[in-house]
């Protein structure tokens, strides 16, 4: 069977290679049919930082699928069960081959209403919108949140998970259409502060809002740097400005990777008593410390997304044979994200 697999260089090239599974099942995994596989970019520095070094990194992590056989010491499934789950990081299979072996411990049952794509398309945005909320702004009912771009896949589900929680939700937005989109979204939110004629907006607006207080949590998608010029860069708000609009007693979540605080950033943050945490929803699987606690985040988010709770933005699935070529514009992020349906 085929799967696909990055040679990583200074370049990355995606290639289609051959595969096998051994014969014998270990006794604590699961043999996957798997239906969608969901594409996103490939952390390679995330990688080599964790020590996980190979000629063919496997592709495709967020699988949807059906269980043909279990390992003698499996107690969660059995045959012809559907599951959904993320391939650890120093996983030997791609998600995109036919069958794969999965340790039980990263799966949960998939609801019959929910179909393999969305399910597939969606998890990787859902647990970074729970991981975000409830690990570390510990969010509750009356808190006021911030989410920036919040039309992105991961903005969206912020935005529907801090709703369902009882919690006031301001978002941005980076284009008239995308304005539009979000005013339109039910349950509402409470405001959408267009920022694409300049981030300068976005201080006195959420100010306004909220009396000059502030909010309780910001979740960032990106920070600007004073050299960053780029277009989309242009979009994003300066961290000091982010500091600016956080509450006493707030706490900032970004997804910034190598984000810097100067110590006038860090003196703001002190006289507010506030706090940030860096977001890397990669910690679940790289550590077994929490094991448990995973799992149930992951059957909260599938039976969230079964129930409307969540409602990812309808994600067209490629046939395995554009896998390649997709991927290669999801890794320069031309494209955000892309489901494949096997």
């Amino acid at each position: 069977m085929k799967g696909l697999y990055c040679r990583a260089g200074a370049e990355p090239k995606f290639v289609i290679q051959e595969t096998s599974l051994p014969e014998v099942l270990g006794s604590h995994l699961v043999r996957v049919q798997v239906k969608a596989c969901g594409l996103s970019p490939l952390d390679l520095k995330l990688l080599d930082d964790v020590g996980i070094k190979r000629d063919l990194i496997p592709v495709g992590r967020e699988v949807a699928g059906v269980v043909l056989r279990v390992g003698a010491k499996v107690s969660f499934f059995q045959p012809e069960d559907e599951v959904v789950g993320i391939l650890p990081l120093d996983s030997p299979c791609s998600g995109l081959c036919d069958v794969i072996d999965i340790d039980e411990h990263y799966l949960v049952q998939k609801p019959e209403k929910l179909s393999s794509v969305c399910a597939a398309g969606a998890l990787r945005d859902a647990l970074c919108a729970h991981t975000a909320l409830h690990t570390h702004a510990r969010v509750a009912a009356g808190h006021t949140l911030l989410v920036l771009d919040g039309a992105s896949s991961f903005g969206l589900m912020c935005i529907q998970l801090a709703c369902y929680h009882g919690v006031k939700v301001f978002t941005t937005s980076h284009s008239p259409q995308q304005h539009t989109f979000l005013e339109q979204l039910r349950p509402s939110v409470a405001k959408v502060i267009p920022v694409f004629n300049g981030p300068s907006d976005l201080l006195p607006a959420v100010l306004e809002e909220t009396g000059g207080l502030g909010v309780d949590i910001v979740v960032d998608s990106g920070v600007r740097l004073q050299e960053e010029e780029s277009e989309e860069a242009k979009l994003l708000p300066h961290k000091h400005d982010i500091i600016s609009v956080l509450g006493v007693g707030g706490h900032w979540v970004t997804t910034h990777k190598d984000l810097q605080l100067d110590p006038p950033d860090c003196r703001l943050l002190y006289l507010k008593s506030a706090s940030m945490s860096f977001l890397n929803h990669e910690v679940w699987t790289a550590s077994s410390a929490q094991q448990g606690r995973y799992l149930h985040i992951l059957k909260d988010i599938v039976e969230k997304m079964s129930a409307g709770v969540l409602r990812p933005q309808p994600e067209e699935a490629v046939p395995l044979y554009e896998a390649t070529v997709i991927m290669e514009s999801v890794q320069r992020h031309q494209k955000k994200k892309a489901v494949v349906q096997l």
